[in-house]
């Protein structure tokens, strides 16, 4: 047997047949003796690897806010994303000298947390957590990413033999490295390919000439000219011999080769397929994005009931069943932590989609409804907010563990309106219950009264200043009946724990009251807010009655810092009369949740407790409720070990967004359009009315020295009336007088105290009179406080 041969062994076979000059012989003979032209060899040359070309890659380049520590949160990075790597600096200029760090995003996972935040991990060593300043251009750099991961992620496996090489190459050169390798192995199984088909047509031809030798052996007499045939036997049983081991050698070589990398191939092959589903789910996503976008573009020139509508486009035509399957396939949630969410959404089923909302989507309000007739023009500006300064700590020192009611606060921590102003803003949204009223389902109607309690939240965000301690006996009245349908009245009913009633009437159908009192405690580094009382609406149509309580509200860094604020807690809004209930869900900040801020959630569910509706959003920004089709336990484990409820939802509808703020707000104590009106000064109103206030007034003018000296005087004057009250309550000896509340402003003027029917708790009831007092011009009944 002769050696192993290599496959490069078969350029010297193509030599001897050279030297031998057997070529023209062996093909001579071919012609003569079979009549058929032989298969002319090739000159077999064994294709030497080129250096390959890398086709220019893409690179994506941006702002992100990379998440650092708890001290600093999230930091602004220049992150650059070339060659399935992901690099990031402090700043574009030190792109050249200062990469801060780099991950491959062939063995990373991208994982995408809520609207703006992403988190990209290797598997532990290293983790991203990263926001985007906007969804867009959050779904920007995942779709770059996932790209760049699909493109490289088949270059970058481990190795399946000890072949390959231990070490991985420089970040920089990897991805051009392992491109590099893969050409070159293309090349190696291409010329693999070439020997194969030579070393065959080579062996057909030796076999084929050594089968007419064997002939002619056979004819041939035994003679002189036998030894010279044996030898051309001889000579070519040689060769194909050679050539045969040759194709054996360059089959198991090629064998060898497709082996090493035919699980390179399976899992290139399986990444491609994961990728165009990604590539298609991310496309998908995209048309509903721009989808959205457009009718969010185009309901900015309508009227918002029109939004409300699923049975009508952006177009105003009625879609056909294949639009609304496409309208309706996915309904998308803000994912909560685990110590927040308590259930988890998916899209319903597209056949039930074949179903829209009644009343929710029906009944839109024609353009002369929502049209406001402005019978007088309100202000639009209040005079700058002044920049004095002001030893915090000085003041704050020898407050700690007191009450916020008998704290002696300046006019700096202010803003100009009283606690009764305040009040009245839970009203800035009525429409919603305008909207509520007209529902003829008590879960439909409910979607809209929890939205309504979930948006007198909306105007805090910026609202860091305190507004005024309202006086005993004082009121506020907001008459906008010609423009809105509604009058409410406030009044201090107590001071000492503070207290106010409000009482709103609508000419649509609903009534609001509400006593709230506040329990509130300064902590040293924050500020706690717990108001106390119940919260009524009643729809006259429908007979609904619900009620509520309201959040705890945490005003932060009151000593060092910028004062932000937060709700947290939870609300249960009840239907006394049908048994409807929606549990909403505040979820605190914290520095350790990577959650969209001041998210809110909540479930409307029957007397049963089965659920229809789902509510989503933030008490800043907007309200969307979806309805449930199924629920069923399963999901993940929740912060309490047990399973969470799934729900199957259809599509969201938006129920609230806020109105932007006035231009300038932030030089005017980030009031909104509402409050900039409540401390307008109006003819009619009472003499106790917050709009008469001096101290208030004076603060609005710019005179905060002025308001200091003022708000002094009427505290003082206001703790001699209290003095005085007692001293009488005192003297008091006659048995029937006890309990009896004296009548130099100690009693309510508008309100009586009762025990409500529902609740079965004591609250001031809204006794009337005032209106009619007003109509009059009659006020005599009225204390003097100011």
């Amino acid at each position: 047997m002769l050696s192993r041969w290599g496959t490069t062994q078969v350029v010297c076979v193509c030599k001897h047949f050279r030297s031998l000059g057997l070529q023209e012989s062996l093909a001579h003979e071919g012609v003569n003796h079979s009549g058929k032209d032989t298969v002319k060899p090739r000159a077999v040359v064994m294709s030497e690897p080129k250096v390959p070309i890398p086709a220019p890659e893409d690179t994506y380049k941006g702002w992100l806010f990379k998440w650092t520590n708890y001290i600093k949160g999230y930091q602004r990075r220049w992150f650059v994303l070339s060659n399935g790597l992901l690099s990031y600096y402090r700043s574009q200029a030190e792109m050249g000298h200062t990469c801060r760090g780099t991950i491959n995003l062939a063995t990373a996972n991208i994982t995408v947390e809520d609207s703006c935040n992403f988190v990209i991990s290797n598997g532990g060593t290293q983790t991203y957590h990263l926001k985007a300043s906007s969804e867009v251009e959050r779904q920007r750099w995942i779709t770059a990413l996932e790209l760049a991961k699909a493109k490289f992620s088949f270059l970058f496996f481990p190795a399946d033999d000890s072949g390959d090489d231990s070490t991985s190459p420089a970040a920089s050169q990897g991805a051009g490295s392992r491109n590099s390798e893969v050409q070159s192995t293309l090349r190696t199984l291409n010329s693999k390919v070439e020997d194969l088909s030579t070393c065959n047509d080579l062996i057909a031809k030796h076999g084929s000439a050594l089968q007419r030798s064997l002939s002619e052996l056979e004819g041939v007499r035994l003679g002189g000219e036998t030894s010279e045939k044996i030898r051309q036997v001889t000579e070519r049983a040689t060769l194909f011999r050679i050539t045969s081991n040759a194709m054996i050698n360059a089959c198991r070589d090629f064998l060898a080769l497709a082996q090493a990398h035919s699980k390179r191939w399976q899992k290139a092959l399986q990444a491609e397929r994961e990728q165009r589903v990604r590539l298609e789910e991310t496309l998908e996503q995209l048309a509903k994005q721009h989808n959205h976008l457009e009718r969010a573009f185009r309901g900015a020139t309508v009227l918002p009931s029109s939004q409300s509508n699923p049975a009508i486009d952006s177009k105003g035509q009625v879609p056909g069943k294949g639009d609304v399957s496409d309208e309706d396939e996915e309904n998308e949630f803000f994912d909560a932590c685990e110590d927040v969410q308590e259930f988890i959404t998916v899209p319903a089923d597209p056949k039930y989609h074949r179903s829209v909302f009644t009343s929710l989507a029906s009944n839109p309000e024609s353009p002369q409804s929502q049209e406001v007739v402005p019978v007088r023009k309100r202000r639009s500006r209040i005079p700058d907010k002044p920049n004095y300064s002001l030893n915090l700590w000085s003041i704050m020192k020898n407050c700690i563990g007191k009450e916020l009611s008998k704290i002696p606060m300046p006019v700096n921590f202010n803003e100009p309106l009283s606690m009764l102003q305040r009040l009245s803003e839970d009203l800035e949204y009525y429409e919603l219950l305008d909207r509520a009223a007209k529902c003829q389902s008590s879960l439909e109607q409910m979607c809209y009264v929890a939205a309504f309690t979930v948006s007198s939240y909306s105007t805090t965000v910026h609202r860091t200043g305190k507004p005024f301690n309202p006086l005993l006996g004082e009121t506020f009245e907001l008459d906008r009946v010609q423009e809105s349908g509604y009058r409410s009245l406030c009044e201090q009913v107590s001071h000492h724990p503070p207290a106010a009633a409000h009482h709103a009437i609508s000419e649509r159908g609903w009534t609001l009251r509400q006593e709230i009192a506040l329990a509130s405690k300064f902590r040293g580094k924050y500020l706690s807010i717990m108001p106390l009382g119940s919260i009524h609406c009643i729809f006259e149509k429908s007979n609904n009655h619900y009620t509520w309580k309201k959040v705890t509200t945490t005003v932060h860094n009151i000593i060092v810092g910028k004062l932000w604020i937060d709700q947290s807690g939870e609300i249960d809004v009840v239907n006394h009369r049908t048994g409807d209930r929606c549990h909403l869900k505040f979820a605190p900040y914290s520095y350790f949740s990577r959650d969209v801020a001041r998210k809110v959630t909540g479930v409307v569910t029957d007397k049963d407790g089965k659920a229809h509706y789902v509510l989503s959003g933030t008490w800043d920004e907007k309200m969307e409720c979806s309805r449930v089709m199924q629920s069923s336990r399963g999901g993940e484990n929740g912060a309490d070990g047990r399973q969470k409820t799934v729900y199957q939802t259809l599509k969201a509808k938006e129920l609230w967004r806020k109105t932007p703020l006035p231009e300038g707000a932030e030089n005017m104590y980030y009031f909104s359009t509402l409050a900039l009106t409540l401390n307008e000064p109006e003819e009619g109103v009472a003499p106790t009315d917050s709009r008469r206030r001096p101290d208030q007034r004076l603060m609005e003018q710019g005179r905060w020295e002025e308001a200091n000296a003022e708000k002094q005087r009427l505290e003082e004057k206001q703790r001699t009336v209290r003095r005085e009250r007692e001293r009488e309550a005192n003297r008091s000896a006659n048995p029937a007088e006890e309990g009896k509340e004296p009548a130099d402003g100690g009693k309510p003027m508008w309100f009586e105290r009762q025990v409500d029917p529902m609740t079965r708790e004591p609250t001031h009831i809204y006794r009337g009179g005032y209106w009619e007092a007003k109509e009059q011009g009659n006020w005599d009944s009225c204390p003097d406080i100011f």
